[in-house]
């Protein structure tokens, strides 16, 4: 894989990279939430770094760049690392999951999460197949509003502790003709795995996933396994949303959304109840036309203002 993006010394030029990003095409969003311009900002540095599949140039230098950017608020930033076999040739490849903490004390936690690693190639493209796929919204969508919450979660007045978590390898595959090499979920499975059998002090009682959540013309319909295992949560979310006024968010599921994602692993192994806010309309999926032109910022604060609002909504315990 050739990747034609400098990634040394990426820290130093976080600041260069944000003075010289255009506004977002989508507008602002309220000033009291999350801030779309400033969202759209942290896709395009995060695209920059060019395609992130695990155990890449680009997966380190997100790793550095994201552990750097929420130890600047307080948060306290761990790894949990693991290896996965290549499956084109069998090589160990280093697979991290990264965990952002906010308030770790707090035994009763919600779990915002993501995916961060991106497709090796975007077999989906009719044209090149083998091209360069950089994943802004399936890959960097959920990361960049995660970390445009940082600028938020630290100070607003939750009972819960919340922890980010930015999953890897959850596409690590690779197309051999017709035959698909490799599987899915790998971050999410070892992290729902972990959780089970050696159980930390916290506890999650819920969850939140973010996938595709940048799409210029966003509409999150209601997932039908998030519906299935995580009820309370969706309805949580979805009344949140309508009491916004949050258009983007569709009060209803569609057929073909009975969809497999990192929240599968975590309500079946971890039995965390875990809602996956994704749009899977999305016309750009593993094609190189998944840039950030095909993202809004606006998108993205959108769903931060629920996410937000509705973790401010979640009750102290015993209450």
């Amino acid at each position: 894989m050739q990747h034609r993006a400098k990634l040394t010394c990426w820290m130093g030029c976080l600041g260069v990279l944000w003075a010289a990003a255009p506004l977002s095409p989508a507008g602002e969003t309220a000033a009291d939430g999350p801030d779309a311009v400033r969202a759209y900002r942290y896709l395009q540095a995060i695209c920059r770094l060019g395609p992130r599949p695990s155990g890449s140039r680009g997966m380190q230098a997100q790793q550095r760049l994201l552990a750097s950017h929420f130890s600047r608020f307080g948060a306290r930033v761990t790894r949990q690392s693991f290896d996965r076999p290549d499956p084109r040739n069998g090589k160990a490849v280093r697979m991290t999951n990264m965990v952002v903490s906010w308030h770790p004390k707090r035994l009763r936690r919600i779990l915002l999460c993501c995916h961060y690693d991106t497709r090796p190639f975007p077999d989906r493209d009719r044209v090149n197949p083998r091209g360069r796929f950089i994943g802004a919204n399936d890959g960097g969508s959920g990361v960049a509003l995660l970390m445009e919450l940082a600028h938020h979660i630290q100070t607003s007045e939750l009972s819960v502790g919340v922890d980010f978590v930015f999953f890897d390898a959850e596409e690590y595959l690779f197309q051999r003709g017709n035959q698909t090499l490799g599987q899915f979920f790998h971050g999410s499975t070892h992290f729902a795995t972990q959780y089970r059998d050696k159980p930390p002090a916290h506890k999650y009682i819920s969850g939140v996933l973010l996938d595709m959540v940048g799409d210029r013309d966003l509409q999150i319909y209601v997932e039908k396994k998030s519906l299935h295992y995580a009820p309370r949560v969706v309805d949580g979310l979805w009344k949140t949303a309508r009491r916004l006024k949050i258009s983007q968010f569709k009060d209803r599921p569609r057929p073909h959304h009975d969809i497999e994602d990192d929240h599968v692993p975590l309500n079946r192994i971890a039995k965390i109840p875990t809602c996956d806010l994704i749009d899977f309309d999305y016309p750009h999926w593993h094609t190189t036309r998944d840039n950030v032109r095909a993202c809004s910022g606006s998108s993205l604060a959108a769903v931060g203002r629920v996410v937000l609002e509705w973790l401010k909504s979640v009750p102290a315990a015993g209450s």
